[in-house]
């Protein structure tokens, strides 16, 4: 009897940001195929505590531990070992035991690891032999490189240039221990294939979904009370930095653009752990910072047009998943629209490129309402058609060597 220890830089619940969201779906179906063993680390006590209450009685065993490195101790230990400070801000003595007693056991046949800071816990060939997955969802080391790219902060260049530099050596290290490598998106496949000289036998593309139940515009969610001109929205967590500078980008040279010829319109920054710079932008006329909010789908479905403007994405951006299942037209930039298999023609997703190309494309939906709904009808029809969880996790089974 097959069974599988699933790893992850986040305990899988709940799936309310992006790297949960695709994680969950993920234990969901492995749970389907053995019975699964969760080893994860936890940013709280309260994580934590959520985490236990749903997965506990789901999976065969769990552990979980808080992290309690500070960035500071992180990242002097990742100088003194010559490693990536991503894989020592995830490091935890307690959960590298645990997980050493489950694979020293006859029990565990697979390993499923989530997010590349999760290598460091899967055993060597010598000590484990059964089938290892790595889930990298994107390649990480190209995010540094590019923020390398665009520092001007000298210190902070060399961070992430070190960083983007010791990353892509220990994920070509791992890609070399797993069985299979998972991406979230062909493009990010092709990018780690050509980094790492490996082929499509051992490097995949297993995209994300959607829950198009969840989010439906007909579905139950207490409406955002009306509160004046036509509303855009932007989610995700804002003390991520990719998200950081698009809002940023967005309220100062897009907005203002659209407010010339919409004065109503308003800019809602929703998400949660919202920065001090993100905080600072609700200063700006027409602009709000909601900071967490107990459901992102009123906020979609009361939104005019969602916007995605990044600057720097990696993969498929859940975002803009589920805006689109929620039926709302939206307007992306083609960083953020990279990974997302819309249909041809702006039919179901416009693409931006720079401020003057975004504001109008805002102004046009704007003032055209009846195609502002075709465009997001369309939209919801892309999701249900292309991203159901169930048909993009079909290969699953085979990658694990558990087809019947």
């Amino acid at each position: 009897m097959p069974e599988i220890l699933f790893l992850a830089h986040r305990a899988p619940w709940p799936p309310d940001r992006g790297d949960r969201v695709r994680s969950w779906h993920l234990l969901d179906a492995l749970m389907r195929l053995a019975p699964v063993h969760v080893a994860a680390l936890c940013d709280t006590e309260y994580d934590a505590a959520q985490a236990q209450a749903k997965l506990g009685p789901l999976c065969a065993s769990i552990k979980l531990k808080v992290r309690r490195r500070s960035r500071p101790v992180a990242m002097l230990d990742a100088l003194a070992r010559n490693e990536p400070a991503s894989a020592a801000m995830f490091r935890s003595a307690a959960l590298a035991r645990h997980i050493d007693g489950l694979t020293q056991g006859t029990q565990i046949t697979h390993i499923v690891g989530f997010s590349s800071q999760m290598g460091q816990y899967i055993p060597p060939p010598s000590r484990f032999a059964g089938r290892v997955v790595m889930d990298f969802v994107d390649v990480d080391s190209a995010k540094f490189a590019a923020y390398a790219d665009t520092d001007t902060n000298g210190p902070m260049r060399w961070i992430h240039k070190r960083e983007a530099r010791l990353l892509a050596a220990h994920e070509a290290k791992l890609s070399q221990r797993a069985d299979a490598s998972l991406f979230v998106s062909e493009a990010e496949a092709a990018l780690f294939r050509a980094r790492c000289g490996l082929g499509t036998d051992q490097i995949h593309a297993l995209e994300n979904g959607i829950d198009t139940v969840r989010f439906d515009p007909e579905g139950d969610f207490a409406p955002l009370p009306h509160q004046g001109g036509p509303l855009l929205v932007f989610t995700g967590q804002m003390d991520y930095r990719p998200n950081i500078d698009a809002v940023r980008w967005f309220a100062h040279n897009v907005l203002p653009l659209i407010r010339a010829a919409a004065p109503g319109a308003r800019f809602a920054i929703v998400g949660r752990a919202p920065t001090a710079p993100v905080h600072a932008l609700a200063a700006l006329p027409g602009v709000m910072v909601t900071g967490e909010v107990p459901d992102v789908r009123p906020w979609l479905a009361a939104a005019a047009v969602v916007v995605a403007p990044l600057l720097l994405a990696r993969g498929v951006q859940n975002k803009l998943l589920e805006a689109m299942a929620m039926a709302r037209p939206v307007v992306a930039s083609p960083a953020a629209a990279e990974g997302v298999d819309a249909e041809p023609g702006g039919q179901a997703l416009i693409v931006a490129d720079g401020a003057s190309a975004m504001a109008d494309a805002v102004r046009a939906l704007l003032a055209d309402t009846r195609h502002a709904a075709a465009l997001g009808s369309a939209a919801r029809q892309r999701m249900i058609d292309r991203y159901g969880w169930d048909a993009r996790l079909a290969p699953l089974p085979a990658l694990l060597g558990l087809t019947r």
